[in-house]
This record gives C-alpha cells, sequence and structure tokens, in this order.
C-alpha cells in the first residue's frame, strides 16, 4: 500500500489514548513511507495523525471541499492540498487516491465514510482493505451492532470480514497487508464495476 486514506473526527475527543493512537498511525505511516490521504484539517484527530506524519517528513495529502475550508481550519503544511466542490467529490477524490483506508474514533462524517467504503467494497467497487483502528474499544459497540446484523440476515458474514479491526497500528497494518478480497458476487457482472 503506497497511499493510504484515514477517516477520523475534526473533534480530539475525550480519550487521549485516540489522540496518541493518531499520532502513532501518522509517525507509522510516514516511517513506511505511506502517504496519508485526509481531510486537510489542522485539528482534531484529523490534525493529530497528519502533523506527526510530517514531523516525520511523510507525505500528506488533504481534501477538503470549499465550503470547510474555514470551518475545519486546514493544515498550512500539507504536501498537496486539493480543493473539492463538494463531499460527495472529497469522497471519491479519496477513494480514487488510497490504496487502503483506515478509520480512527470521529462522529457522523467518519461513520459515513467508512460505510460510504465499506458499502462500495460489498458492491464490487473497489477491493482495497477497510481497517477500524479500534482505540480502547471506541468502536466496540459499532461492531456488536453489526454482529447482530448478520445474527439477523441483514448481513453477510463475509461481508462483515472484509471489515479489518485491531486495537493497535501495526496489528492493523499487518492485518490491511494480508488482506485477500472475496470475489466479487454472482450478481455483479464484471463489465458493470
Amino acid at each position: 500500500m503506497k497511499r493510504i486514506v484515514v477517516f477520523c473526527g475534526s473533534s480530539e475527543g475525550t480519550d487521549p489514548a485516540v489522540l496518541e493512537a493518531a499520532s502513532t498511525l501518522g509517525r507509522t505511516l510516514a516511517s513506511r513511507g505511506v502517504v496519508l490521504v485526509y481531510g486537510a484539517a489542522k485539528i482534531g484527530v484529523m490534525g493529530q495523525v497528519a502533523q506527526a506524519a510530517l514531523d516525520r517528513n511523510g507525505k500528506v495529502i488533504g481534501i477538503i471541499p470549499d465550503f470547510l475550508l474555514l470551518k475545519e481550519v486546514y493544515h498550512p503544511g500539507l504536501t498537496e492540498l486539493i480543493i473539492t466542490e463538494n463531499m460527495h467529490e472529497r469522497k471519491l477524490k479519496m477513494h480514487e487516491l488510497s490504496d487502503g483506508i483506515i478509520t480512527l474514533p470521529g462522529g457522523y462524517g467518519t461513520l459515513e465514510e467508512l460505510f460510504e467504503m465499506i458499502t462500495w467494497a460489498q458492491l464490487g467497487l473497489h477491493q482495497k482493505p477497510i481497517g477500524i483502528l479500534n482505540t480502547n474499544g471506541f468502536y466496540d459497540d459499532l461492531l456488536n451492532m453489526l454482529h447482530k446484523m448478520v445474527a439477523q440476515g441483514f448481513l453477510k458474514q463475509e461481508n462483515y470480514d472484509m471489515l479489518l479491526v485491531d486495537g493497535t497500528v501495526n496489528g492493523l497494518l499487518q492485518k490491511m497487508t494480508d488482506y485477500k478480497p472475496i470475489p466479487l458476487p454472482k450478481w455483479i457482472q464484471k463489465d458493470q464495476v
């Protein structure tokens, strides 16, 4: 993986371990020569992961829609800043520029980005590894809900298994490196993807 997109909050949250995990991820990506692609903010968890990568001379690409330029206070020290017209274009550009996806703690926007990418994978639109860095069990309740969806027949186990989860940066990156995508569903023809 040469480029990884990271979805996470523009708030810091209340658990210092989340910010430390974000820093660890940024430093690790930089040390491995992996380009960080993210939402361009200099604040919150987003700012933490970006600054940690930049501090280790990593390459960081920020992508932000023009209406959020001031609200999310974009990071002025990025390797590259891409400004899009809207949120849809932002997510598409993040997808296009990444070889893998990692989700850290965040709010509605973070979940929306994660679920759009996992839905695209389920539909066969991409086969990139998608990971959750589950710091201090932040996503445990969400994972329990997904298990319930499997148990009640709304989500196939193989689609649940596409979501890679680990509490450590190195563990998650190893799972992403080892990831083997599931075959495309029979009802999706390759020429339609």
